[in-house]
């Protein structure tokens, strides 16, 4: 399970003063199960309320009286005493939207009970709440698929693990080392970071019973489509969701999505895919300082999808598929490192004031010029460019570089870890500039560990 979830969880019950807390995240991210799993680690008796299944509990709601509240799901069938050792969980809180400004009535009255509550479509009850958000007296955890990190923990390879998470600035990666965790990263690609799918892979090695988790997850989340939007078209629903999946790290037209749909319909299918977090923008931003999302274009954008696994399930490239193909190929052709670095992004900001994704973009007509992903991190506008191989075109970093003058920059690519000072000439209108700058190869399975090497420039 997700141990830096679980790390967070711990001191958030260590707080005497801790808020109430929201689990977000997308569907089937492993939300309750990792309550469940921390309240047998705490051992704490867990209050478990889904509250899709008992709407009569409205009504207690509406009283915004925990001792009510608690009286009330006292009455249900199965539920543990509450004693001040008991854990209270909330579970599928949008059902009952009144529920989460009732949150901040325990906050004050019963500041002893710790309370977590979770929703899988709950960006859809925060965006149409018609109620008074508990400003101020709740907290929020953002939860993703499980990393590579927590998928190489899971198979229990743990001397590679510990080469992932505390890989320092200068360490050494053997050969060996390198060529297993380039061939699990290659699994990983196919399983992604879904818990159900890892845990499968994980007691079977075996990747035909990974396919059917993906497809019944896949499922769950099309069964999903009328809740995103009522009365939208499901089957333009359907062909939005498929075109995500199919199109990351590529620039989104309307016209490559539906040439009979008009742009402000097919823009609203995307953004309540982005609300239901089942996919996230990649913002285009100008990268004139920070924070990189004060100079965003909104109108120009990428998508990612939730999880690699589940991205390439769509796109029906199959374990036989992807094991032959060679890196190069793997790269250019799929997207699929591009994804694989870009929600490893999203976990590495989760904990951000400003955790939005961007990249850059010059459109010009003699030469275009794109930064696969620009990150602030340690006080450093990073960005970031992906490439197969040692080698490959970095004209687009170059004139990044020469134009933002950023600290560093980082090239994720299949070889070991290496420090480079890049010299370069680079076109500025009808000059040319001489550019120098260091350069951070770094194997994909690192970038867990950006944030430390940040640090350290």
């Amino acid at each position: 399970m997700q141990r830096q979830q679980i790390q967070f969880l711990q001191k958030w019950l260590q707080n005497k003063n801790s808020k109430p807390l929201i689990i977000r995240g997308a569907r089937q991210v492993g939300k309750s199960t990792l309550v469940e799993l921390f309240a047998q680690q705490q051992s704490r008796a867990l209050l478990n309320v889904n509250l899709e299944r008992y709407p009569e509990l409205t009504s207690a709601f509406i009283s915004n009286d925990p001792e009510q509240i608690l009286n009330e799901i006292a009455a249900l069938p199965r539920m543990p005493d509450y004693n001040e050792q008991a854990l209270l969980f909330l579970d599928e809180i949008q059902a009952i939207p009144l529920a989460i400004p009732a949150l901040r009535y325990f906050y004050e009255d019963l500041p002893n009970l710790p309370v977590i509550s979770a929703g899988s479509l709950l960006e859809f009850t925060l965006s149409d709440h018609q109620f008074s958000m508990p400003v101020g007296r709740i907290q929020y955890l953002h939860m993703g698929p499980m990393t590579f990190s927590e998928f190489l923990a899971a198979l229990d390879e743990d001397k590679l693990h510990r080469i992932v998470t505390e890989y320092m600035p200068g360490d050494e990666i053997g050969e060996v080392a390198h060529k297993r965790l380039l061939q699990l990263l290659r699994s990983y690609y196919f399983v992604g970071g879904m818990p159900e799918a890892v845990a499968t892979f994980a007691d079977t090695r075996s990747y035909q019973p990974v396919s059917e988790v993906h497809n019944s997850i896949i499922e769950t989340y099309r069964e999903d489509f009328p809740k995103y939007g009522n009365s939208r078209d499901l089957n333009r629903m359907l062909n939005v969701f498929n075109f995500a999946a199919r199109n990351t790290g590529v620039k989104v037209k309307y016209s490559n999505i539906s040439r009979e749909d008009q742009s402000a319909t097919l823009k609203k299918d995307l953004e309540l895919l982005c609300m239901a977090r089942v996919i996230s923008k990649v913002i285009h931003s100008h990268c004139s300082g920070m924070p990189l999302q004060a100079s965003l274009d909104e109108k120009v954008y990428k998508l990612l999808f939730l999880d690699v696994g589940l991205m390439n399930a769509i796109s029906g490239l199959n374990w036989r598929t992807l094991s032959q193909l060679d890196d190069t190929r793997l790269i250019n052709e799929g997207a699929i490192a591009e994804q694989f670095i870009g929600q490893h992004l999203q976990t590495l900001l989760a904990d951000s004031p400003n955790r939005e994704l961007t990249y850059w973009l010059r459109e010009g007509r003699a030469a275009n010029a794109e930064v696969d992903y620009v990150i602030a991190l340690a006080g450093k506008i990073i960005p970031i460019e992906i490439k197969a191989g040692a080698s490959g075109s970095m004209r687009s970093l170059h004139q990044f570089m020469g134009e933002k003058q950023a600290d560093m920059a980082v090239r994720f690519d299949a070889s070991l870890p290496s420090v480079s000072t890049v010299q370069a000439t680079i076109n500025t209108g009808k000059q040319t500039k001489d550019v120098s700058y260091p350069l951070y190869s770094l194997p994909l399975y690192l970038v867990e560990r950006l944030g430390v090497i940040a640090d350290a420039v």
